[in-house]
Parts: structure tokens; C-alpha cells; sequence
């Protein structure tokens, strides 16, 4: 038996097609994410540029950055009791206004202990 005279011959594709077509200089090209997510005067820009803008060039630096971030949140659990789970903690580290900065410094520093260094990093995965 073979699975193509078994299968549908019927292809169909699907797409949104605007009936109105709006040039691309006329178009409102903004994010979405930035519309939503960025409040008026966010406070910590200057702490989120400096994070972002560490350059990860020292071995010891990465180690530290590798060792003392963690890679999964700490705080995320099952609560369980005689092998019953009664609840699940969710991850916090979101809550965080900074996580997304220093997981990506973590990131650097751990692509520059694979890379330029030359190390295996699978103690920090």
C-alpha cells in the first residue's frame, strides 16, 4: 500500500489580500512591540542601554557572568507532597524588567567562552 494514492492531491493556499492596496510611503510602518510595550518615560533606558552595551573581552568576567546568572529560573517549582503535585510555582524571572538584558549578557558571555576562547561550555547549559 502507498501512502500517495491515500493522500489528498487537493492543495490550498491561503493568504490575506488587502482589496485596497496602500502604498509602503503612505503605510504606518511602526513595531507593534514598540507601540505596546514602550510606556512613555521608561526609567531604566540608561541601566538597559549599559547592559547591552557591555562587551564581554575577559575570561574570568565570562565565567562569573556564566556561573552567577542562572540558566533557568531558580524560583519556578512543583509543590508536591506524598508524590502528589498540589501546585506549580510559575517562573518569576519575567516579572524582571531586566531579564531580557542580562540573559542576553549571559548569552555573550558564554558565545565568547565557545568561541574565542576555544571552551566547553556545557557545564553552564
Amino acid at each position: 500500500m502507498k501512502v500517495s494514492k491515500n493522500t489528498n492531491k487537493k492543495i490550498f493556499l491561503a493568504s490575506w489580500i488587502s482589496l485596497h492596496p496602500v502604498d509602503a510611503s503612505e503605510a504606518n510602518m511602526t513595531a507593534l512591540h514598540h507601540v505596546a510595550a514602550q510606556p512613555a518615560w521608561d526609567f531604566l533606558r540608561p541601566l538597559r542601554n549599559w547592559l547591552d552595551n557591555i562587551q564581554v573581552r575577559d575570561r574570568r568576567l565570562a565565567h562569573c557572568l556564566c556561573k552567577y546568572i542562572p540558566a533557568q529560573c531558580p524560583f519556578e517549582r512543583d509543590v508536591k507532597v506524598f508524590g502528589k503535585t498540589l501546585f506549580h510555582i510559575p517562573p518569576m524571572c519575567k516579572l524582571n524588567p531586566l531579564y531580557e538584558e542580562v540573559v542576553g549578557l549571559r548569552f555573550k558571555a558564554m558565545c565568547y567562552l565557545a568561541d574565542t576562547c576555544g571552551e566547553d561550555i556545557s557545564q553552564y547549559c
